[in-house]
Formats: C-alpha cells, sequence, structure tokens
C-alpha cells in the first residue's frame, strides 16, 4: 500500500510540475497609460515611435495604408469593422465591448498593427494591399469594393453583416464574397490565393505567447502553429546547432476553416468550400513601453487553389469572417468546430479529458453569472455544483481513507507476520480489507475526479474572454493574478496563498494511510510546491481551488465525526486465510482395487 500511496504523490508532483511548464500563464492586467494618445498604439500597450529592429531576419514588418487610402466603416452595437481601399479588405476591427485598456473606455483593436488587412490578398500580384479598390457600396449594412487588373480581370469583393437570428450567424460575424470575372475572351489561369486572416498581437508585456498561434481545421482535427514554430532554435540551440528560424511555414492541407488568436480575441474565416493550405509568419511589432522585450505577432493566411477562367466566366470565393471574443458559447453554435479554436484538449490538458470537461465547464460558469451577475460569485457557484455533483464518490473515498489509516497496526501485524511469504501476506490483507469493507484504490478516486476538473478549468480560463477585467474582491482582474503590491519587485497575491492555507488544513484533517516517511514529507511540501507553481496564474483559477479546499475541509470534518466500526484484527479477520494455508490437506486420491 505504500508504494500505491507513494505512487499517487509521485503522480501529483509530476502534474503540478506539467501545469508549470504546459499550461498557460494568465499576463497581469495591463494599467492604464499615462502617456499621450498620439504616442500611443491603437492598443495602448505598444508605443508606436518604438519599434524594435528585428532579432533575426525571419520577420514580417507591420504597414501601413497608403496616405490616400479610402476608409470605410461597417458597425452595430458590439464591433466596428473599418475597411479600406488598400486589398478592399478589413484594415481593423475594434471591439467595443472590450476595452484596450482597464479602466479604460477606448476598444480593444484586433489587427491595430498588421502585415496585411484581414482578408486581403497575399501572392497575388496587383490585387493585395498595393492595389487601390474602388468603393461601390457603403452604407451600415453593405460594404462593396471593386478594382480591374490589367484590364482583364474584375474583381468584386463583398462584406456584409450576418443576422444573429439565423444559422451560422452572430453580431461578431461577417459574410464574404470575392468574385473575379474573366473580361477576356481567352482562358485566364488564376494562381493559387491566400487571404490573409489577420495579426495578432500578445496582450500586453507579461503575455509569453502560448496562446499566440494559427489554427485550422482540416475536417477531423484542428492543428495548432504556434509562434515558437517559426523562431528555430530547440535543443540543438545548446550546442550552437540549432534550426535557423524560417520567415514563412507554409502547410498544404485541406483547410476547413482557419483562424488567427491572442489569448482572448481571435479572426476565424470558414469558406463555403474547403482551402488547399495554410501559411504562417511572425510579424516583428513595436516594442512594449514597460519592458525592453521584443514584442512579436503571428500573421497567417488561407491558401485557396482557383480554377482557370473561360472565356468571359466568373468565380467567386464565399465564406463566413468571425472577428472578436474567444467566447465557446459563441462559437459553439457553428456549424464547422469552430470552438476548436478554443484549444481546451491540446498538449498535456487532453490527458485529463479537458476537450469534454472544459466545455461543460464552461457552460456551467456561465449560466451561474446569468443568474448572480458576477463572474467571481460564478466562479463559486461553479465549483460548489461541480462539488456537490463529485460528493459520493468523494465522500466513499474518504471514509476508505479513514478506515485504511485506522488498519495501520493490522496490516503492520500482518506484514510481518509473513514477510518470508508474500502470497499469504497479499491474501491476509485482501480479507482484512474485506472485513473492515475497505476498498485499497479507494484513495485514487478524489485524484481522478479533482484532476480533470482542474485541467479543465485552466484550459477554459486560457482564453475566457469573459474573465478578462472582470473585478472581485480586492483582484481587479479574475483572468490575471490578484496582486495587491509588491515587496522588493516581488508581487503579492493573496488568492494562490489562500489556496495553500487550504491545502495545509485538509492535510491535517484528512488521515494518512501510509506510515513512509519519505512519502510523508513529501506531502508536506505539495501546498508549498502549488503556491509555487500557481503564483502567477489567473485569480479565477485560484479562487476555485481555494473554494473546492474550504468545501473539503468542510466535508473532511463531518466524515472525522461519524463513527466508523472498528477495525478487525488480523488474528480474527485473517484466521480463515491463515489457516487455510495451515490446514494440511486431505488426501482424496482413491484406494487400488485389490
Amino acid at each position: 500500500m505504500d508504494k500505491k500511496n507513494t505512487t499517487i504523490g509521485v503522480t501529483l508532483v509530476l502534474a503540478a510540475i506539467a501545469v508549470l511548464f504546459f499550461a498557460p500563464r494568465s499576463p497581469a492586467p495591463t494599467q492604464p497609460s499615462n502617456a499621450p494618445a498620439s504616442a500611443v498604439a491603437g492598443n495602448a500597450s505598444i508605443a508606436a515611435s518604438s519599434t524594435a529592429a528585428p532579432s533575426d531576419s525571419a520577420y514580417t514588418a507591420p504597414t501601413r495604408d497608403a496616405a490616400s487610402s479610402r476608409v470605410v466603416t461597417l458597425a452595430n452595437d458590439v464591433a466596428e469593422i473599418r475597411l479600406t481601399s488598400s486589398g478592399g479588405a478589413i484594415r481593423d476591427v475594434a471591439l467595443k465591448h472590450f476595452p484596450a485598456v482597464q479602466g479604460e473606455t477606448r476598444p480593444y483593436v484586433f489587427n491595430d498593427l498588421h502585415e496585411d488587412p484581414i482578408l486581403a490578398f497575399t501572392g497575388f500580384p496587383g490585387l493585395g494591399r498595393e492595389a487601390t479598390y474602388d468603393v461601390v457600396t457603403s452604407n451600415d449594412h453593405e460594404v462593396v469594393f471593386r478594382t480591374v487588373l490589367d484590364g482583364k480581370l474584375e474583381v468584386t469583393r463583398r462584406y456584409t453583416f450576418t443576422d444573429p437570428t439565423k444559422p451560422n450567424g452572430d453580431i461578431y460575424r461577417l459574410r464574404h464574397e470575392t468574385t473575379l470575372r474573366n473580361l477576356t475572351g481567352n482562358t485566364y489561369a488564376l494562381p493559387t490565393a491566400a487571404l490573409s486572416l489577420g495579426t495578432a498581437e500578445p496582450i500586453n508585456s507579461q503575455d509569453v505567447g502560448l496562446n499566440l498561434n494559427v489554427t485550422y481545421y482540416d475536417g477531423s482535427n484542428a492543428s495548432y502553429l504556434d509562434r515558437s514554430e517559426l523562431a528555430g532554435g530547440g535543443f540543438g540551440r545548446l550546442f550552437g546547432a540549432g534550426k535557423p528560424p524560417l520567415l514563412v511555414l507554409n502547410k498544404p492541407d485541406t483547410v476547413v476553416w482557419a483562424g488567427v488568436k491572442n489569448q482572448f480575441f481571435t479572426a476565424i474565416y470558414t469558406p463555403d468550400s474547403p482551402g488547399s493550405g495554410i501559411s504562417v509568419r511572425r510579424v516583428q511589432l513595436p516594442a512594449f513601453r514597460d519592458t525592453q522585450r521584443d514584442n512579436v505577432g503571428i500573421s497567417g493566411a488561407a491558401l485557396f487553389t482557383l480554377p482557370a477562367l473561360a472565356a468571359n466566366a466568373s468565380y467567386s470565393l464565399q465564406g463566413y469572417l468571425y472577428v472578436g471574443p474567444r467566447e465557446y458559447k459563441r462559437l459553439d453554435k457553428f456549424e464547422k468546430h469552430e470552438d476548436l479554436i478554443m484549444q481546451y484538449a491540446r498538449g498535456f490538458s487532453k490527458y485529463f479529458l479537458s476537450g469534454i470537461v472544459a466545455p461543460a465547464e464552461n457552460r456551467i460558469l456561465n449560466l451561474a453569472h446569468s443568474w448572480v451577475g458576477n463572474w467571481g460569485i460564478a466562479v463559486i457557484l461553479m465549483t460548489l455544483m461541480l462539488k456537490i455533483v463529485s460528493l459520493p464518490f468523494t465522500l466513499a473515498a474518504s471514509r476508505s481513507a479513514k478506515r485504511m489509516a485506522k488498519l495501520q497496526p493490522q496490516m503492520k501485524e500482518l506484514r510481518e507476520k509473513y514477510k518470508d511469504n508474500p502470497q499469504k501476506q497479499q491474501m491476509a490483507t485482501m480479507e482484512l480489507f474485506k472485513a473492515n469493507k475497505v476498498n485499497p484504490v479507494g484513495g485514487c478516486i478524489p485524484v481522478l475526479i479533482t484532476m480533470p476538473l482542474f485541467f479543465g478549468f485552466y484550459s477554459m480560463l486560457s482564453g475566457a474572454a469573459e474573465l478578462r477585467f472582470q473585478p472581485f474582491l480586492w483582484a481587479p482582474d479574475l483572468s490575471a493574478p490578484d496582486t495587491i503590491g509588491h515587496i522588493a519587485g516581488f508581487p503579492i497575491n493573496i488568492m494562490p496563498l489562500l489556496m495553500g492555507i487550504t491545502m495545509i488544513v485538509q492535510m491535517q484533517l484528512t488521515p494518512t494511510p501510509s506510515v513512509d516517511k519519505a512519502q510523508a514529507t513529501m506531502m508536506k511540501f505539495m501546498p508549498l510546491m502549488f503556491i509555487a507553481f500557481c503564483y502567477q496564474f489567473s485569480c479565477a483559477l485560484a479562487l476555485y481551488s481555494t473554494i473546492n479546499g474550504l468545501f473539503t475541509i468542510g466535508q473532511q470534518l463531518v466524515i472525522n465525526r461519524m463513527k466508523d466500526p472498528g477495525p478487525v484484527g488480523p488474528g480474527t479477520a485473517a484466521a480463515t486465510t491463515a489457516s487455510a494455508f495451515a490446514r494440511p490437506v486431505k488426501n482424496v486420491t482413491p484406494k487400488k482395487k485389490r
């Protein structure tokens, strides 16, 4: 049993280490700026005048519209979509309900600094951002651009808001249509076209970019192309032989939809007909004001193989474009699994069923918020709901652990009695468990239940735009650490400390069936390890863990007051087993006939 308990302890340690290395950290909240507006880029986390030189050649630089460009606007209650005649595409999208900086009213702007406008042609000479399109129609509902390439190819680009009450409609979603018409009497060969997905940038200087990637879905699985895949390096870098950085990463594949995203916001293009590949680049953005770190974004493009156009024939590229928050409840209603951009089941978390648990927890969290109207209280209610659902399992496991602890003297006696006969020792031990109604693997159940909930909740928080800038108690932002101050530059986060205290109290109240000193020492340090690993994680995760711990403490106090029948001694429970080995076996061989 000591080996089993040691295995569980080691598993917990490895899981905590996995959280440290594989789970995304939550960035600290962006504080209001005192810099003049003219010196601050659209999202106020970067200074437009402080562009850093690229550290290698594998970057592209953000571009600006030509001075002669015309900008027209589509707007509704939640978004202002600014379209540019340079490329006949979407320059940027201001999300009205999401401030760029906490405490300010200026909205967050997606694709503010970019390699290309969203849905601009790339790799199609004469039709990209260098081309000037005429504005044919511009009103509150629709914008239409038109241009003619070399007098041979007419290109019309149409953008229309979708109806949120209809299938595939949403207030953050557009319908897009690009029609190419051959104006000549001959066949016109079209090149492979790429439509830009836009450029995503880190949320702030504390964002290490673990959610910054280009995602696409091939009809079966979602693939995530991280910014780090273009950075080169790797283990070989330690020996001076790392991979060189890539200027562009091209991947041929079926593309049912593709998107570019950061921690909280995304742009997703879902064409009516699948694309043929994906292209990814890193973009060197202006440096962050508050640190000297590079600010590197990521841009993507979906590739499409276009047919040759017969004389006077036309071909249309059509699809839906979503630019808005990463909210599971919105993306889940679309028909082609666009919700996979939430990356709930990616990396280490998928082994803990996060792809199933995280969506369910997101629904519970939103349901709880619809009742109380406060996201912090919603986290508490969600935690209590999950604890109540798992209560029968944890009660059974806790009672089993309590009984197991009482059996330690009897188990020790059996180990001494049958130290030379492991088979008899095992059988006598199992008889002892049976007589006392103890499940020898019962202590694993809380671990198996709690860890998927923990990893699922963490995966959900990694992109929960609903929690961004939502205050609770002393925490200004549930999606970031609840830092209340600094001591010698070290942040003071209260909620992870409360979480650690609840873990320590739980350990004091919970019976420990093992007497292994090494394991006992390791378990004593577990709260400190979890505090260290979770210290810079989001306040919502620490709040969830703290409430979970408080509930478990109350539960354990009740269990400890419950009376259990006294343990049966090995001399009675195991007597039958022991005597079975001790009794001589009767000879039942038939006598020979004379």
